[in-house]
């Protein structure tokens, strides 16, 4: 494997050796808003190519918000919901893996809910191993449990696997003090500390994953994946979007 990757005409190399990527199910939609859409599965797949074969290990854990959200059902019984969505996250977990081995890049989606005819289930060492062996991990099911986010799940295995950064791939470049759709004036942090986040109640991710961050010492960048090789920078270090942490 090299250890650098060339990129817009200079050489990159990568600052973190070990990363978690989340991406939400409705990024993974692109335009259309729901289901799968190639492109941008495609272009998503060829960053992730770039970085491993710089010998960083990758981790995802992915949304479901493309196929299901828990407040579609209004009159649906919590739980159930929470279920269904993650059933939803397992369709996205065997689609990303399809196409990381299509491009020759060795993937394993482990789940937190047991489907073995599918997938393994989520074993941390197994995890640790897939790492060692130079293979993709995708964590799929949250973390098994309802009533907790996906933000919540991947800071949880961010946490476990002791990842060197959390990368939240997000439909906006980064994180503001106010929606920048609504208001054009909002100004974006380029760095924010968790106790802000918490305290201030600032949007930018479940509440739960900002505090387990915060006491696990875990980095967050909050960065647009629509920038062109946006999760190729974050991985080199390049400052971009907003990094979340406790200085």
């Amino acid at each position: 494997m090299c250890a650098v990757a060339r990129l817009n005409g200079g050489y990159m190399q990568p600052k973190y050796k070990r990363v978690l990527i989340k991406l939400s199910g409705e990024a993974l939609a692109g335009k259309q808003g729901h289901g799968l859409d190639e492109n941008v599965i495609s272009g998503v797949v060829e960053q992730i190519k770039t970085v491993h074969d710089m010998g960083v290990e990758v981790a995802l854990v992915i949304g479901g918000g493309n196929f299901w959200r828990g407040r579609q059902g209004k009159k649906m019984d919590r739980t159930t919901a929470d279920h269904m969505g993650m059933l939803a996250t397992v369709m996205n977990s065997l689609a990303m893996m399809d196409a990381l081995e299509q491009r020759g890049i060795p993937t394993r989606v482990q789940t937190a809910l047991i489907m073995t005819s599918v997938a393994e289930p989520y074993i941390l060492r197994k995890a640790l191993h897939h790492f060692e062996a130079g293979r993709v991990v995708i964590m799929a099911c949250g973390t098994g449990n309802p009533y907790c986010s996906t933000d919540t799940a991947a800071a949880q295995r961010a946490c476990e696997i002791q990842a060197d950064l959390l990368l939240m791939a997000k439909n906006i470049d980064g994180i503001y003090d106010c929606d920048p759709k609504v208001n054009p004036k909002a100004k974006k942090y380029d760095h924010i500390r968790y106790i802000d986040i918490i305290n201030n109640g600032i949007k930018a991710m479940d509440t739960t994953a900002a505090t387990m961050c915060m006491e696990n010492g875990i980095p967050v960048l909050a960065f647009g994946l629509d920038e062109e090789n946006s999760i190729i920078k974050a991985v080199c270090g390049e400052h971009m979007g907003t990094i979340i942490d406790n200085n």
